[in-house]
């Protein structure tokens, strides 16, 4: 089932907007072809692009992207084990200035990033519906634990966009 309007804070739309597909188990299951695909065509040379001052470099939005998938799997797996309290939401400029990755090669980031990609993955199949059905708590607002799953691929599809539109990869 897809997302509905109540299932999720509005906050996420951006990110639900970009999927296609009815279950966040096959979204999941089917992004990881193109995720591996398009992260294996960067030129290593572009490693450290970024666009403008002050915007991302390519490796710091792998790596942000690595980060925000790792922080709403774990939302995914609080809600769907009955998680009753608030989870709180996170600063991603924060998180991108503490982390250096001066010795950490594209390469190195890509494979990271489809391993967790790979986890997501076998998370939400092990979710049974009822699991997945749950409703949880994300910044005082109510969501269906599913929706994590098309979260998950929305925000990587945005990131993914920015990537073709602003870096030309």
């Amino acid at each position: 089932m897809r997302p509905q309007t109540g299932d999720y804070p509005v906050f996420y739309d951006t990110y639900i907007s970009l999927t296609t597909g009815t279950d966040a188990q096959t979204i999941l299951s089917e992004s990881l072809k193109n995720l591996d695909s398009f992260l294996h065509s960067i030129p290593e040379n572009q490693a450290d692009f970024a666009y403008a001052e002050g915007k991302w470099t390519v490796k710091e939005v792998v790596q942000h992207c690595i980060d925000t998938e790792r922080i709403f799997a774990y939302r995914a797996l609080s809600h769907a084990r009955g998680e009753r309290q608030s989870l709180p939401g996170f600063e991603q400029n924060d998180y991108a200035a503490t982390v250096v990755l001066t010795q950490r090669s594209l390469p190195r980031l890509i494979e990271e990033f489809i391993l967790v990609r790979r986890t997501t993955q076998l998370l939400f199949e092990g979710f049974l519906q009822a699991d997945l059905e749950r409703v949880g708590i994300i910044n005082g607002q109510p969501i269906k634990t599913f929706c994590w799953g098309f979260i998950i691929e929305g925000h990587w599809l945005h990131h993914q966009r920015i990537l073709k539109e602003k870096y030309h990869l």
